[in-house]
């Protein structure tokens, strides 16, 4: 029967193992940009890609329509911008009736990531301060890029990403 002190042993050497082990370092720069524009990427390709006679489909009654959506992940982008840059902020400053078209809708954003973009490389010291805003908009976006698909779906249309790939 094995002592307490074999015990002691065992645990200390597993500690010392999972302490030896190499941590991955937490996210740099790079990999939060790559992040951020992959899933802007993304959605970008869906407001230009989705017909513009169903931009005010809606999954449920209660639910925004495609392009509320869109104009909704457009405000996290704002958001991001300022925040970003040090400014003051509200999440849902951007009202969706202030774009009618799908041309406004695609433009707006278009310049949300523009902007959020430039504010992001303008200030890479801001990620070693804190990972916010940056985290929360890219957990954000692809939260809704996600209920996307599912506005595809629900109409008979395959999402961009989901497409075969011509070789």
């Amino acid at each position: 029967m094995p002592s307490l002190a074999s015990y002691a042993a065992l645990a200390t050497l597993l500690t010392a193992a999972v302490f030896a082990q190499e941590q991955k370092p937490p996210a740099t720069p790079a990999e939060l940009s790559r992040y951020f524009a992959g899933v802007n990427r993304r959605v970008l390709e869906m407001a230009r890609d989705f017909p513009e006679d169903k931009y005010g489909f809606r999954l449920r009654p209660e639910m925004r329509s495609f392009g509320e959506v869109i104009v909704h992940i457009m405000s996290g982008n704002v958001y991001a911008a300022k925040a970003g840059r040090g400014e003051q902020a509200n999440w849902d400053e951007l009202d969706a009736k202030n774009y009618r078209t799908k041309a406004d809708i695609v433009a707006a954003l278009q310049k949300s990531i523009a902007d959020s973009t430039a504010a992001m490389k303008a200030s890479p010291e801001g990620y070693k301060k804190s990972l916010e805003p940056w985290l929360g908009v890219i957990e954000h976006s692809a939260e809704h890029y996600g209920l996307l698909v599912a506005y595809y779906r629900a109409n008979g249309l395959v999402p961009p990403a989901s497409r075969p790939k011509s070789k």
